[in-house]
């Protein structure tokens, strides 16, 4: 039987020892900056206009990111307003070490709104599909 594909992550990334905080763990606010570059991603398949993040809702970190995982950003469009779009993020990390199982890291809403260049806000300006 084969298994459901899933779609191509925003992001992939393997975690370094360089990343780690004082328990030995991969740092949550890594995890946090690559949440919200993975939602920069998807939102740029969407529109060419400059955006700004305002929000990144209830992030709850339910496992462990540990060094050698392959940690995967994968993104949906919940909503778009006028101004903004919101992004659903869900991260999921590869064990680099067997048993090599796939674990549900954290997953967030992230909200970007589309910005002049003095910074206010703007409507999004759709590319064409």
């Amino acid at each position: 039987m084969s298994q459901p594909t899933r779609p191509d992550p925003a992001i992939r990334v393997v975690m370094m020892p360089r990343d780690t905080n004082p328990m030995g763990t991969i740092f949550g606010g890594l995890i946090l900056s690559y949440i919200d570059q993975a939602g920069a991603v998807e939102v740029r398949r969407h529109t060419d206009q400059q955006v700004a993040t305002v929000a990144m809702h209830e992030v709850k970190f339910l496992a462990p990111v540990f060094v050698g995982d392959l940690v995967s950003f994968y993104t949906e469009v919940l909503r778009t307003g006028n101004t903004s779009i919101t992004i659903l993020v869900t991260v999921d990390a590869w064990r680099g070490k067997p048993p090599h199982e796939t674990v549900r890291v954290t997953q967030a809403e992230v909200v970007y709104v589309a910005i002049a260049a003095p910074g206010q806000p703007v409507p999004i300006a759709r590319n064409p599909n």
